[in-house]
């Protein structure tokens, strides 16, 4: 996806812009967790390091922070393009676009640093088995001796609120979204306005189901296997459904795809 938006002209625009950065983050995102985990199913013995346990958890946490706040870049970008169409070239300019993708990888970046410093300072006394198929937080702290309040108020705090704010941004951005539409009078053009928005409507809708899903539950109804099953999802699969629902139902995209193989075919 990167390299077809990257030579193709026509898609040299905020929202493809902002759709190569989210395939560059969905591919850093399961290489953090995908070659431990394949390394470890042929193994008998899966054993990590606690070096490598933060490096990866660091890693895991920068880009799913990121995914989350481009996301809801992306909604922004979209309510603009359909809310306020003329001033679109304006208000997404190159030097925005560029801001706001700079300010996602920051936010991840502190977001996981913080975790991350604060899980390396906890103690781990007792038999160190991790529950899980990659060092995520809630499995660490389980095992930790230490007191975990300060970094469970962390999580609430940073992780919390990033979730939350990022998942309001999009509910925003969709409601103008819709208002936008609603006054649009042909129905062929409210399906052509709604249809600019569809595969990233349904981007979001995956990711923060399945975050939600797997974070976002009474403590009682948690399954170590379920939360496996559901993290697979989140981690692996998610990164590799994104390309494909950006491009199945995107005629742009698709043209793209056409021209650039017609082209390998055809050289001269």
């Amino acid at each position: 996806m990167i390299f077809l938006i990257r030579i193709t002209p026509k898609l040299h625009t905020p929202m493809y812009f902002f759709l190569s950065c989210l395939s560059f983050v969905d591919a850093c995102y399961a290489s953090a967790i995908a070659p431990k985990m394949l390394i470890n199913l042929l193994v008998v013995k899966a054993t990590i390091s606690f070096f490598a346990c933060m490096v990866q958890h660091l890693c895991f946490g920068v880009f799913v922070t990121t995914e989350g706040c481009l996301l809801s870049v992306m909604a922004y970008d979209r309510s603009v393009a359909i809310a306020n169409p003329l001033r679109y070239s304006v208000v997404m300019s190159k030097s925005k676009c560029i801001g706001l993708v700079v300010g996602s990888w920051m936010c991840g970046m502190i977001n996981s640093l913080i975790h991350t410093v604060s899980l390396s300072r906890l103690s781990f006394c007792r038999m160190n088995v991790v529950s899980h198929f990659f060092c995520d937080i809630p499995s660490l702290l389980k095992l930790s001796c230490s007191e975990t309040s300060m970094n469970e108020l962390l999580l609430l705090t940073f992780s919390g609120v990033i979730a939350v704010a990022t998942f309001l941004a999009v509910m925003i951005s969709y409601m103008f979204i819709v208002l936008a539409i609603l006054k649009i009078h042909s129905a062929a053009g409210r399906q052509k306005a709604f249809s600019t928005c569809a595969s990233h409507l349904t981007a979001v809708t995956i990711f923060y189901g399945t975050l939600s899903f797997s974070y976002i539950q009474p403590s009682s109804q948690y399954s170590v296997e379920q939360e496996k099953v559901v993290s697979v999802f989140y981690t692996l699969v998610i990164p590799m459904l994104n390309p494909l629902i950006y491009s199945l139902r995107n005629k742009e995209v698709n043209d793209a795809i056409k021209r650039a193989l017609e082209i390998k075919h055809f050289p001269c």
